[in-house]
């Protein structure tokens, strides 16, 4: 079967969306890792928490700084860059360790279907949009629901399970 031009387009488009990754500038990743070390020691700033994932290729231990969001008791994980290598690595592992560094636990995590990440993205860019501006696809918190829609396949978020 042949596909049309507009099918083809909106495949590849399709694609970009789902595997978006908006890599950090240096001067992000030195701000990024500042505020990891705060959350390893157990200093959590306006919600940040500290996340470890197991590397796909090398088994290695790989940190990062991530935003918990509490909605109704269940706690989420979203990675407003995109497709990230602690986005890749949590979804082959299906578990990450969090917390600070002497209270580690691990725990399993479900990514959320698209479908369900609108309300969430919501409630998330009311709390941390002035932190994320710019690495979430376009959205801002006056987002429509179209558009949270359109852009939600493109930013993984993930429910922990403990």
């Amino acid at each position: 079967m042949a596909l049309s031009k507009e099918s083809t387009a909106l495949t590849v488009e399709e694609n970009l969306m789902t595997t978006r990754y908006d890599q950090p500038t240096p001067a992000a990743r030195a701000f990024n890792q500042l505020f990891r070390l705060l959350a390893e020691v157990g200093i959590s700033v306006a919600g940040t928490m500290a996340i470890r994932v197991r590397g796909r290729k090398t088994g290695k231990r790989r940190g990062v700084v991530v935003n918990l969001l509490s909605v109704d008791g269940r706690d989420y994980v979203v990675s407003p860059r995109g497709n990230t290598q602690w986005v890749r690595n949590a979804r082959a592992a299906g578990r990450i360790e969090m917390g600070p560094r002497w209270r580690t636990r691990e725990v399993g995590i479900a990514e959320v279907p698209d479908d369900a990440k609108p309300a969430l993205l919501k409630r998330y860019l009311d709390r941390w949009f002035w932190e994320v501006k710019g690495h979430v696809g376009g959205l801002t918190p006056q987002s429509s629901d179209a558009e949270l829609r359109a852009t939600a396949p493109s930013i993984p978020v993930f429910e922990l399970r403990r």
